[in-house]
């Protein structure tokens, strides 16, 4: 490649290297070629159509779904001295009207869109006349209807190839199987396009999964070993949102909540709260996120079970993607699955509801699996692991397979023997001998299973049914008091034609392997921060944090926290010197060298070094 990209990616946007297939992309893309690129998140997507950019004689159109993503990249580009702007429908008109006059004139290198944008106040028309030379669509997996997130608006960009067919046409995704890669290109018209499928492992993330037991207790166990660090809690209803918010408040954890059901000025402002390091820990439903560029975010939380493992990846991909260590936990339950399939049989399209099926069928797979975890979510996109990946509970080995098949065979035995007219608690107090007025009344005392599982607690027992309802041996009849009933699988099993395990912590007390360290990742490999490093690390995230208030912007866009820890490692005295940490422009440079170098001196003579 040209000496100019390497310049750039050096001199504005403060690399000395390129992330792995961002080159080659960027190369495709200058020479005129259709690219589509499946890149993990946190892979350097952006950069892909942001350098080229600045390398083309006209404007470069970035369409996307995420709106406040729009202004945080905007806000991005221009702290490193990119023309930049973007259009959508939370803008005011007269910020709208601000970015047409700067379009007119032809001074913007980068537009950022929102699709429904493209088809109001004529803008596919004047396309042209802003001297478009260049679109990248963002989201693409959106285009889709095999992907997991297909949006309407989407489908009118197959216009812009047929009204100007001789632009090149960049598709970004990080959720893509190959086959919604093949409707991706067929819906845009890709001509013979430049295609990388990146590898969609994320190695600094840590996969963990456990049945849902307490599921509040457990949330705020988990985000109180990592008090301080950034964290998103995702739960699926807007009432569990507001109840897990307060419940972690109460115990010293700043969450605030985020949902569709908030006013737009509260939502808005916990949102910008989170995003300006101001609260720790967003807690919402899985539509927050689309829009965050912040890359230093240290753990997500699923408190109920996804939709799918394409909405599991892309929603765990918001962890990390500094790339640093990152850790994830989902927590699911049997309930989880009753209300994903009574949500699914309510479904009209009966080719909607088996797609919607077959997803949550694979998301139990994973959720229950004694495979490395790793090796599960990748082969979903096509991809092939090896396993013993070190990084998930069950390689880590903080989990451990249990063979429960007696235990299984007692519980089903006592919904046989009460003609499967009964639910999980009336079974349990069955298996246990609790002598209930409910039992007596039906003379369960006098079943042959009455009390043969006293050994074991009722929370033993409650998960082993909901560890065969997860594992599909019985199913909840919702329209009989959720009385549990045998599937197939369940007659084989009570019948010993199959046995049973279920999945345990190892160790009760395990805790993340990743949450006492503090690391950087260097391209000389991983490097620990010592005690006076860290000192110096939190001065300089301070700083970070009163220079970004002052100008109204998320820290980040000043520097990420990478950057700050190769400043406090390696303490420049000079510009010449901190233009050779991470994430260091000549722009930046400009804008807050002085002023961080004259912290670290301050530091260096305070420390007596």
């Amino acid at each position: 490649m040209p000496t100019a990209p390497r310049k750039i990616l050096k001199t504005v946007f403060g690399f000395d290297q390129f992330r792995p297939h961002q080159e080659a992309i960027i190369s495709a893309a200058l020479s005129g070629r259709d690219v589509f690129a499946a890149l993990p998140t946190g892979g350097g997507k952006s950069l892909c159509y942001q350098l080229p950019a600045l390398l083309r004689d006209g404007l470069t159109v970035v369409v996307s779904p995420l709106i406040a993503l729009m202004k945080d990249q905007v806000d991005a580009v221009r702290a490193a001295g990119v023309e930049a702007g973007c259009l959508n429908s939370a803008m005011e008109t007269s910020e709208r009207a601000e970015v047409h006059a700067a379009l007119n004139r032809r001074t913007l290198k980068l537009l950022y869109i929102a699709p429904e944008r493209l088809g109001v106040d004529g803008a596919y028309e004047k396309l042209a006349d802003w001297g478009c030379c260049a679109v990248a669509i963002d989201e693409a997996h959106c285009i889709s209807e095999w992907g997991h997130d297909f949006r309407p608006d989407y489908l009118q960009l197959s216009r812009i190839r047929r009204e100007f067919p001789s632009i090149p046409l960049i598709a970004l995704t990080a959720t893509a199987t190959k086959k919604v890669q093949e409707d991706i290109i067929g819906q845009l018209g890709l001509e013979k396009p430049h295609i990388v499928r990146a590898g969609f492992d994320r190695p600094e993330i840590f996969y963990r999964v456990e049945p849902k037991r307490d599921v509040l207790r457990r949330i705020a166990e988990f985000t109180l070993a990592r008090k301080g660090r950034s964290g998103i809690v995702y739960r699926s209803t807007r009432a569990d949102v507001e109840k897990t918010a307060v419940y972690l408040r109460d115990r010293g954890v700043d969450a605030l909540p985020y949902h569709a059901g908030l006013p737009d000025e509260i939502r808005k402002g916990n949102q910008d709260e989170f995003k300006a390091d101001r609260a720790s820990v967003i807690v919402a439903t899985v539509a927050f996120g689309m829009g965050i560029d912040k890359p230093d975010i240290r753990f997500v939380v699923h408190g109920d079970l996804p939709k799918s493992l394409e909405a599991y990846y892309q929603e765990t991909g918001r962890a990390g993607r500094d790339g640093d260590d990152a850790e994830v936990l989902l927590l699911w339950s049997a309930g989880d699955t009753a209300k994903s399939r009574f949500h699914i049989n309510k479904m009209e399209d009966p080719l909607e509801r088996d797609k919607a099926s077959d997803s949550l069928r694979k998301m139990m797979l994973f959720a229950r699996t004694f495979a490395c975890r790793r090796k599960v979510l990748l082969a979903h996109f096509d991809e092939t692991h090896p396993g013993d990946c070190g990084g998930c509970d069950v390689c880590a080995g903080e989990v451990e397979s249990v063979d429960a098949t007696e235990d299984a065979r007692k519980l089903l035995s006592a919904a046989a023997r009460t003609e499967q007219r009964y639910g999980s608690h009336h079974l349990v107090d069955i298996v246990r001998g609790t002598l209930t007025d409910k039992i007596k009344e039906r003379h369960h005392d006098r079943l042959p299973t009455f009390g043969i599982g006293t050994e074991n607690t009722r929370k033993h027992w409650l998960g082993i049914a909901e560890d065969l309802e997860a594992g599909g041996f019985v199913y909840r009849d919702e329209e009989r008091f959720k009385a549990l009933v045998m599937t197939r699988e369940g007659r084989d099993l009570l019948f010993g034609r199959t046995e049973f395990r279920t999945v345990r912590r190892a160790n009760d007390k395990s805790e993340s392997i990743h949450a006492g360290t503090l690391r950087f990742k260097s391209q000389s490999g991983d490097q620990e921060l010592t005690a006076k490093d860290t000192a110096l690390f939190e001065i300089l995230r301070k700083l970070r944090f009163r220079l970004a208030a002052e100008i109204g912007k998320p820290p980040y866009v000043i520097f990420p926290d990478r950057t700050l820890r190769a400043l406090a490692i390696n303490r420049p005295e000079t510009g010449s010197e901190m233009l050779e940490c991470p994430g260091v422009g000549e722009k930046k440079l400009a804008t807050w060298g002085d002023v961080f170098l004259a912290e670290i001196r301050a530091f260096a003579e305070n420390k007596g070094d």
